[in-house]
């Protein structure tokens, strides 16, 4: 017999929308299974079973998580109407419906997942997930021990105080070189931090999302993640929402 799971879950595990939008549709009766409008929540599925929502029919496709190194000049989008590549251009090889996870500026290159999961999405993208992401920044002077540690410990922007962060100089001079870790995802974050020290972001890479490094993935290169890294991946967001505090590095096990 076919695995069931709630009609709600396939539909956010589709990716056409959250958990709780999906609930708002099933009640608005706008979902229907084999063709029988279905308001009723809780409701099992099986895999076999026709879902359509508001008009269009889910599909019972391989739940794929890819790690896809970005290039510069890429958006984080699955179309843009102005003919710019968009990440999904990578992916054409594959019959999924996919998108990415979060977003990484049109300036910005390295590591973003790229997956038809909406359920994973979710977690990964909720702020209570406290999901770390590393980056690598060029900037233009020279960045001191003394900027590290006030960056660290947070700054105020324009969109409040930034949450506490890891800093790590690489190369301090004219043009300095600093890895900064953070779990938050405000738009252009990174380069601001640096910019309230009057600092200009000559490049930026991300290199990591959680304990997912890119390592030798070359731009414009992806890779499947492996099951065991998905429910790694998942197990992480899980514990530190329940914790609902943001985990301290001595607390990570990933390295």
């Amino acid at each position: 017999m076919e695995d069931k799971i709630r009609l709600q879950k396939r539909i956010a595990a589709s990716g056409i929308c959250s958990r709780r939008k999906a609930e708002l549709l099933i009640t608005a009766n706008k979902v229907k299974v084999n063709n029988v409008i279905c308001n009723k929540l809780g409701t099992l599925v099986s895999p076999l079973d026709c879902v359509e929502v508001d008009g269009t029919i889910l599909t019972n496709e391989e739940q794929v998580v890819f790690l896809f190194n970005k290039p510069l000049g890429v958006l984080s989008s699955v179309k843009d109407d102005r003919g710019r590549k968009v990440v999904t251009d990578f992916f054409k090889e594959y019959p999924y419906r996919l998108f990415p996870v979060g977003r990484l500026d049109y300036n910005t290159s390295g590591a973003i997942l790229i997956t038809n999961d909406g359920e994973l999405a979710n977690l990964i993208m909720h702020p209570s997930s406290h999901l770390e992401k590393t980056y690598v920044a060029i900037v233009n002077e020279c960045f001191n021990q003394e900027m590290a540690l006030k960056m660290e410990k947070g700054i105020l922007l324009s969109d409040g105080m930034t949450a506490p962060c890891k800093v790590k100089i690489i190369r301090s001079g004219l043009e300095s070189k600093v890895e900064i870790s953070i779990h938050e995802g405000r738009n252009r974050q990174v380069r601001r931090m640096f910019e309230y020290f009057g600092l200009a972001v000559k490049s930026l890479t991300r290199t990591s999302i959680g304990f997912i490094k890119l390592n030798d993935l070359k731009r414009g290169a992806y890779r499947k993640l492996t099951n065991s890294e998905i429910e790694m991946l998942k197990n992480l967001c899980l514990i530190n929402k329940k914790k609902n505090v943001i985990p301290t590095y001595k607390e990570k096990n990933f390295g």
